[in-house]
């Protein structure tokens, strides 16, 4: 099942998909942030996209982390 966080902004939408790469990986919450030292928020915030900004440093961490590319994790449509 598809657990993507969808965020309208002036002219698209952003989708915010880690919550499906860490179920394809079956990797918990717990273990991204012990694994990576990142906060439960920040990490729930990538997953919901109730963010401003994102930390690049976080970013690479997560991506490094999970093997996986930044367009898994946040898309951009227009």
């Amino acid at each position: 099942m598809d657990e993507i966080a969808k965020v309208n902004v002036e002219n698209g939408v952003f989708l915010f998909k880690l919550k499906n790469v860490l179920n394809d990986k079956n990797v918990s919450i717990n273990k991204i942030m012990k694994d990576t030292n990142t906060d439960y928020k920040v990490i729930k915030r990538l997953m919901t996209g109730e963010l401003v900004k994102i930390d690049m440093y976080v970013l690479a961490r997560v991506c490094d982390y999970l093997d996986c590319s930044i367009e898994e994790l946040i898309e951009y449509k227009h």
